[in-house]
């Protein structure tokens, strides 16, 4: 028989003294161990149940009486560091609809954490075999069946880890003997916990030193002087804005290859416009190299690396 999942989430956040803002949804355990981890963060929980939150008075939680399957979450859209709930999609008669909505109240830098039953359990192939199904009221659901839905539900970067509980008896060599796969313990593993990210890591990153206007302004600047758009006013007016905010080279440099569609044309069209900035494009170069993903890219940045080395007075 099915075993209850172990409350293992929070296993994916580091403690710390971050004024994050944290909903967890109907998992209410887990607001104990998450307040002694983030002492500053602001926790919000919503549940169903109107006294869910007896037995955890006094963890300064603000409390939200709420069915997540039937209302919306009264929360601002992209108001959220991290939604932590497990099993939250095996009661849905829409999944994708729920994860979606979810995403649209994390920050970009905002992540949602919960898990899913294994339907490839050894246990759950076990009842089967016996001529019985005891989740007819629930979505169980396969790995890569779980991370397409998290994909297509506007998440960037979905990780998992495996909540494994292994057969006392043979049926894990019987099952491999008829057929079945079992990479990376599949079939030994009860539950999946899965943090599913807004943002891939290197651009989460990058959304979190500056703010909204701050990159949305720095955006325009590179995608103005990647096309030649008033070239030499939007270099003059890049380079003010890059003094203005602090931004430095590795910085700029990684959010080039993030935003933008032809590099090699954005720094040959700022190198044209630019004088004492020269040895910052420099600096950018050298940072660009350093994450290079194709020989193509090394050969164009080396190229203009010798080209700027060999103009007069450098």
């Amino acid at each position: 028989m099915a075993e209850e999942i172990k409350p293992e989430l929070l296993g994916f956040l580091q403690a710390g003294g971050l004024p994050l803002r944290i909903l967890v949804v109907e998992s209410l355990y887990y607001l104990p161990d998450l307040r002694r981890m983030m002492p500053r963060a602001e926790i919000l929980a919503v549940a169903a149940e109107p006294d869910a939150m007896d037995g955890y008075e006094g963890l300064d939680v603000e409390f939200s009486c709420v069915d997540y399957l039937s209302e919306r979450l009264p929360f601002a859209t992209e108001s959220l560091d991290y939604i932590i709930s497990d099993l939250t999609l095996e009661q849905a008669g829409n999944p994708q609809d729920i994860a979606a909505g979810f995403s649209t109240f994390l920050k970009q830098t905002g992540s949602f954490l919960t898990s899913f039953r294994n339907i490839r359990h050894w246990s759950v192939l076990e009842e089967l075999m016996d001529g019985h199904y005891y989740h007819v009221v629930a979505r169980l659901y396969a790995k890569s069946e779980f991370e397409r839905l998290l994909y297509a539900s506007y998440y960037k970067n979905v990780t998992v880890r495996p909540q494994r509980r292994e057969a006392e008896s043979d049926i894990v060599d019987k099952l491999v003997a008829a057929g079945f796969e079992n990479i990376h313990a599949d079939i030994d593993t009860e539950f999946w916990l899965v943090k599913a990210d807004r943002s891939m890591p290197e651009m989460a990153l990058l959304k979190s030193m500056y703010t909204k206007e701050q990159r949305k302004q720095l955006s325009d600047y590179l995608h103005r002087i990647e096309y030649g758009v008033d070239l030499e006013g939007q270099c003059r007016l890049f380079w003010a804005f890059y003094e203005e905010t602090g931004l430095f080279a590795d910085y700029t440099a990684n959010f080039v290859k993030q935003a933008v569609f032809h590099p090699e044309r954005f720094y040959r069209n700022l190198v044209r416009y630019s004088g004492r900035e020269l040895d910052e494009i420099v600096a950018m170069l050298e940072s660009a190299r350093e994450n290079v993903t194709s020989v193509q890219e090394l050969r164009w940045i080396e190229v203009l690396e010798q080209e700027l080395q060999a103009q007069p007075g450098r």
